[in-house]
């Protein structure tokens, strides 16, 4: 179910003509293998695979996502190194979900992420369907402090809150994730960024409701990012002590990112979405993050992984 990184997994360009000063990630990357005793990681930072496509089968969507982490690895090795000398990179490997055994794997990511977390690296978790979160959540609220409020942000096209009966699915993360908090006496502080009115039910906006769960529409991003967003943004992340980022490709408009599940004719556009993820990286409180519902079967000409790897780079490159 755990497979470690391989280097052969990262190979990119390589200037060797320009020396120190020509170094790319894939020169950079370190690698962990999460199934035996990991070193302290003094903030590096972890890219993890999550190959599982599952919950999309479940949830009636477009299955490929499984394959997504290798795409998004091969967009970002040959990115240029512009980090400070003493962060590091380093590629975790991957979680797998044999036999459509995807709570099991889900338990299992969790457990990376949480050994991850207690060591002090920062994990970006790479998807697989949405149903990544959940697995994702279950690690990060496990290395939570009594009384500390965890912050959930998710740019997403959709709410996400769709029951998890007769079985969970890459629609019910969210659902879950208050179900879980609401057992513990803990509460749900949860922000949706792109919500696409046509793309969720009257239900899951009652959910949402009930839930006390925020969001912010699509269209308030149309013109770029107004004052007013980032005020719900920053209201949001100050009633907050750690945050959990989760970025789902579908928000995104389908000329910029055609390979998904359920693309979204007039998403976002990335540049609008910047100053968001800015803003939410600032706070110095994001713990954790993934980028998830990347399908390479769907995709043309590494469009979408594109997009997926220049957001892991940005955010990033303002993590350290």
């Amino acid at each position: 179910m755990y497979k470690p990184a391989d280097k052969d997994a990262w190979k990119g360009r390589i200037d060797t003509q320009d020396g120190e000063l020509g170094l790319r990630w894939n020169q950079l990357i370190q690698l962990l293998d999460l199934s035996r005793d990991v070193p302290a990681g003094s903030g590096g930072i972890v890219f993890l695979g999550f190959c599982c496509d599952e919950g999309v089968r479940r949830n009636q969507g477009r299955v490929g996502a499984a394959k997504a982490p290798a795409e998004i690895r091969k967009a970002m090795a040959s990115f240029a190194d512009h980090l400070p000398e003493e962060v590091h990179l380093y590629g975790g490997g991957d979680v797998f979900c044999p036999n459509q055994k995807m709570e099991e794997a889900q338990v299992q990511l969790g457990r990376k992420v949480e050994l991850l977390l207690k060591k002090g690296y920062k994990p970006v978790v790479m998807g697989g369907g949405h149903e990544t979160a959940y697995g994702h959540f279950l690690g990060i609220h496990k290395t939570m402090q009594e009384g500390e409020r965890l912050g959930i942000i998710n740019v997403d096209a959709h709410f996400d809150l769709r029951t998890d009966k007769p079985q969970p699915s890459s629609g019910s993360p969210f659902l879950q994730m208050a179900q879980e908090l609401q057992q513990k006496g803990q509460e749900f502080h949860y922000l949706c960024v792109g919500i696409q009115e046509y793309g969720n039910t009257r239900k899951l906006f009652q959910t949402a409701k009930e839930l006390g769960a925020s969001y912010i529409p699509a269209q308030d991003l149309d013109s770029g990012v107004s004052t007013a967003v980032l005020k719900k943004v920053q209201q949001f992340l100050q009633g907050v002590d750690k945050v959990y980022l989760s970025i789902d490709l579908d928000a995104f408009a389908a000329a910029y990112a055609p390979g998904v599940s359920a693309p979204t004719a007039m998403g976002l556009v990335p540049h609008t979405v910047l100053p968001v993820l800015r803003e939410i990286m600032a706070s110095g409180k994001v713990v954790s993050l993934d980028v998830v519902e990347l399908n390479p079967l769907f995709d043309l000409d590494s469009r979408t992984a594109r997009l997926a790897a220049t957001l892991l780079y940005h955010l990033v490159q303002r993590w350290v």
